[in-house]
């Protein structure tokens, strides 16, 4: 009788390779084939006033298309309906994620002024032949420029938004530029489609932290790629979007009698001086991507005495703002690329907030670092946390009223505490943490819970798996803070935390929850995470 012998790896690295490069490289967009049944629209901005007209540039294979428009609030309000609208197959170039579809205006119409401020949906239809597609575009209504300002105002994450657009072939992570069509680009476009998934999703539609920890000698899973590789939508609907965020938060709000403006990153640039209209600050969700502009708008909000309510994470890349708003400029690992370097200018080369030659880190603005936090429960990436934050200041007011107390997990039945989060440079002392001061954070402030984060996905050989996130974040952070990639600059650049802190800024004042998830603590109906919510808000918006 002979030894049986254990099965092979399911791919070799070259195959394995292969495979990343075709998963990676997928992503939505036109099908330039009169045969095929499709609808795609955009508008120039994102945001609009009553009395100002919208233009939808909308493509569609379809001899006529429908529109609808309805509030994306509490409960969803149709607004305006339009049926046999003319259709018009719009040729788009190559390189539409980089330069813009350039789709002549096919329809348009004006917001009345009895719109309510919020997003609005707009769901474009189209039928063939029995069958039937649908398509969706979203657009901000801004309250009058006569009408009394909202205590609060939620600023859009659109920089994100952009990064992660995949529509037409390319965003800032993966994409069909450079000599041999498979690079990455630093240069995206907003005068696109949004990609599936970033405006509207289904229920049930997986979050990219999954539901439940890894479990020990399981193959890992990424439930979020899967279903949209299955279902047809974009890979990164679980990265960024309104879908995934903001409407989220923008929902419970409403629900808590919380009146808010809703506006974009995008009107911060063009505005400097919008959010003094406020008495706080809301950002949500996932906000990676930020021009220095908007930085020196909400330094300048919190330094005059606003309130900032953060309950977001992974505040990592400077971008800039150019072509009227149209362009978005982020070189990220490639910043030795951006034309800036060796200029004057080159405080605003796109890199990582704390690296040089930027050097500002996220801390100053927010209390916490991106690079000082990263992954958890994405994979293998602390995969088999809580999912929650442990409570060390359970006397703070913003705990008040949630029966938590020290050591206590908040947020963990409700998975909070992911996939990317925000931390901090911090020593312990006498059984509570302290911000050292060491990577730009205040040591004043008071940093109330803390998760753990990492770096690097760990592989343990588990016949047949690829892992997603690898060490490929942890090298970056080595070679770039260090100089050098060695086993003790990338064990140094593996670990990482999430924090909630609070921390009094000039005349005003700052809380930061630092993990994109925060949203599903309100979805889901976590009573003690909306009781944090609750306890901030009042306070800020007094």
């Amino acid at each position: 009788m002979t030894r049986s012998e254990s099965p092979g790896p399911a791919t070799t690295p070259r195959t394995r390779a292969k495979a990343r490069h075709i998963l990676d490289n997928y992503f939505i967009g036109p099908a330039r084939d009169d045969a095929v049944l499709e609808i795609w629209g955009y508008t120039p901005r994102m945001s609009y006033h009553p009395g100002e007209e919208v233009a939808l540039h909308v493509s569609t294979t379809a001899a006529a298309w429908d529109l609808e428009v309805g509030r994306d609030g509490l409960t969803y309000e149709p607004v305006l309906r339009e049926t046999g609208l003319p259709g018009t197959h719009q040729k788009t170039p190559d390189d539409c994620s980089v330069t813009g579809c350039d789709w002549q205006a096919t329809h348009r119409f004006t917001i009345p002024a009895d719109w309510r401020p919020g997003g609005y949906l707009i769901t474009f239809r189209a039928e063939r032949d029995g069958d039937r597609v649908e398509e969706h575009h979203l657009i901000l209504v801004r309250p009058a420029a006569e009408a009394q300002p909202a205590p609060y105002v939620m600023v859009c994450a659109t920089g994100t938004w952009l990064a992660y657009n995949c529509w037409g072939g390319s965003n800032h992570y993966e994409g069909i530029t450079g000599p041999e069509g498979n690079a990455f680009s630093p240069v995206v476009s907003t005068q696109r489609p949004w990609t599936r998934g970033f405006c509207k999703l289904p229920e049930g539609a997986p979050r990219a932290l999954p539901e439940a920890p890894h479990t020990p000698g399981a193959m890992v899973r990424y439930p979020y790629m899967e279903w949209a590789y299955a279902y047809g939508y974009s890979k990164k609907y679980a990265s960024a979007g309104w879908a995934s965020y903001e409407r989220h938060f923008a929902r419970w709000a409403e629900a808590e009698g919380f009146a808010l403006d809703i506006v974009t990153q995008h009107d911060l640039e063009a505005e400097p001086d919008l959010l003094t209209r406020h008495r706080c600050a809301i950002f949500v969700g996932h906000d990676e991507y930020w021009t220095a502009n908007m930085r020196h708008a909400v330094d300048r909000f919190t330094e005059g005495g606003g309130r900032v309510a953060r309950f977001a994470g992974n505040f990592l890349w400077q971008t800039r703002i150019e072509d009227e708003g149209r362009t978005q400029i982020c070189y990220k690992y490639t910043a030795d690329q951006d034309p800036l370097v060796g200029t004057e200018d080159e405080h605003l080369v796109t890199a990582a907030w704390e690296l040089a030659p930027v050097n500002w880190p996220g801390a100053q603005t927010f209390g916490a670092n991106g690079l000082k936090g990263i992954y958890a429960g994405l994979g293998r990436c602390a995969g088999q946390g809580s999912g929650g934050f442990t409570v060390y200041r359970p006397g703070h007011w913003a705990l008040m009223g949630t029966q938590l107390g020290y050591g206590d997990q908040l947020g963990a039945g409700s998975r909070v505490f992911g996939y990317e989060v925000d931390g901090v440079d911090l020593r312990m002392e006498d059984g509570l943490p302290f911000a050292t001061g060491a990577d730009g954070a205040d040591p004043a402030m008071e940093i109330l819970a803390v998760g753990l984060a990492t770096n690097v996905e760990p592989v343990h050989g588990t016949w047949g798996e690829t892992a997603y996130i690898g060490d490929g974040d942890a090298r970056f952070k080595a070679q770039a803070m260090f100089g050098e990639v060695t086993d003790e600059t990338l064990d140094r650049s593996t670990r990482g935390n999430g924090v909630i802190l609070h921390w009094h800024r000039g005349k005003g004042e700052v809380f930061t929850a630092a993990t994109c998830e925060w949203v599903m603590g309100l979805t889901r109906r976590d009573w003690q995470v909306e009781q944090i919510t609750r306890n901030v808000l009042s306070s800020f918006g007094t």
